[in-house]
């Protein structure tokens, strides 16, 4: 149907063109004829218009072929690009579908993690809320605690402040005071264990202090029945020479004192070594070391054992013969090689220490009494008055006895001590 149509319209198109041409001739025909020209002429110049016609229609049915196969060629290039369009059209339709399938997909997977990252973020929330009340709890038992801790340091405070009491009305000094020693005889050692330790005790006991003020005096008796049947009687009157002084007698009440043993045992076959350099080397390998300087300086005899702490670079060293500790710990360094390098260690003994029977006392002097209200006069010295003071509480006939002691203050104060004495104290 497509291949016929243009022939038949360009056979139309033809018919057209001829019935033109005469239509356009017979008019000119006409007009000759009018102008005297002969029919023959007419006829011969038609055949002559004939053949010129068909020598026209010719070419033009030439040029018509060839525009009807430049037509077809070109009706061909159409559907081949018809094809081809048909073709990329249907590849597309192809992509676009497997696009939209893939985008159906991803439209699902964005789905799924969108409601993925909001379940992830509800739970964050979640977490979020729940550290908040967890930190809101924290917060609120810090604020709690550093209540209680103001309240304790308070306490502490407290506490320090009566330690410190404590300690100025208990303190003892340091220093003990050096005593003479005579050893009377030697023992034979039967048994060696019983000697490898040197023990020491020692019993110490504070003096209780006492303050005496100006126109005081103590004096202490020999007897107990004399102080207090002096205490008993309370007032006395004393003759100092040009007058008659009026004294009273009351009891000394002394403050708290403390009596302690000090049991101190010191090894005689184990010393502490420190001041130990630090070596990059195993600890077995340390200990070895050790052992080997120790016997190489001659301090001592063998090592049994040493136990080294590697952390406070420390170590306890015992040896088989008591005397070489002592020989050691004489010297109180000891040299420690290491390859080309001498260091110096410290060498101490080992001693124990414990802290037995101690006790707080106080009480009442049963043998020392004091005496308020003397009025002495100022050219009078402290000795005279104590003389004085002796003389007259000497005699029975005024209810005195032997007097072991008498202390008079005659301006300001003083501080005298007592000691820790089962019949003077109770």
């Amino acid at each position: 149907m497509q291949s016929s149509a243009p022939n038949m319209e360009e056979s139309e198109i033809t018919g057209a063109l001829v019935n033109e041409t005469e239509n356009v001739k017979e008019p000119d025909k006409l007009k000759r004829m009018e102008n005297g020209e002969s029919p023959g002429a007419l006829v011969n110049e038609t055949k002559h218009l004939g053949e010129q016609e068909k020598d026209k229609t010719t070419e033009e049915g030439q040029v018509e072929d060839q525009r009807v196969t430049e037509a077809e060629r070109e009706r061909q290039e159409w559907e081949e690009k018809v094809a081809k369009a048909e073709k990329e059209k249907a590849e597309t339709l192809l992509s676009k579908l497997a696009a939209d399938e893939k985008r159906c997909r991803c439209q699902e997977e964005f789905t799924k993690l969108k409601g993925q990252e909001n379940e992830a973020l509800r739970e964050r929330m979640m977490v979020q809320e729940k550290h908040q009340e967890e930190l809101s709890s924290i917060n609120s038992k810090n604020t709690e605690l550093k209540r209680e801790i103001q309240i304790l340091k308070a306490r502490l405070a407290e506490e320090k402040a009566k330690c410190g009491e404590l300690a100025q009305r208990y303190r003892l000094k340091n220093d003990i005071p050096e005593k003479k020693m005579k050893f009377m005889r030697l023992e034979n050692i039967k048994d060696e264990n019983m000697y490898m330790n040197i023990t020491c005790l020692c019993h110490i006991a504070t003096k209780i202090p006492f303050r005496l003020s100006q126109g005081e005096a103590l004096i202490t008796f020999e007897e107990e029945c004399v102080a207090q049947g002096l205490i008993q009687k309370h007032c006395h009157n004393v003759n100092f020479e040009s007058k008659m002084i009026s004294m009273k007698a009351l009891p000394v009440i002394l403050e708290r004192g403390v009596t302690f043993e000090l049991h101190a045992k010191i090894s005689r076959k184990q010393i502490n070594v420190s001041n130990i350099p630090y070596l990059n080397i195993p600890p077995e390998w340390m200990r070895d070391k050790l052992e080997l300087n120790l016997y190489k300086a001659k301090l001592g005899g063998e090592v049994q054992n040493v136990t080294y702490d590697q952390q406070s670079q420390m170590a306890l060293v015992t040896f088989g013969q008591p005397i070489a500790a002592n020989n050691i710990v004489r010297y109180g360094k000891c040299p420690f090689r290491t390859g080309e390098r001498t260091h110096f260690v410290l060498v101490s003994p080992i001693i124990e220490k414990t802290l037995n029977r101690f006790q707080i006392y106080s009480g009442i002097s049963r043998r020392t009494i004091l005496l308020t209200g003397i009025k002495a006069e100022k050219d009078e010295d402290d000795e005279s008055v104590q003389d004085m003071i002796a003389i007259h509480f000497q005699k029975p006939r005024n209810g005195g006895g032997e007097v072991e002691n008498v202390k008079f203050v005659s301006q300001g104060a003083k501080v005298t001590y007592f000691e820790n004495d089962t019949e003077n104290v109770i």
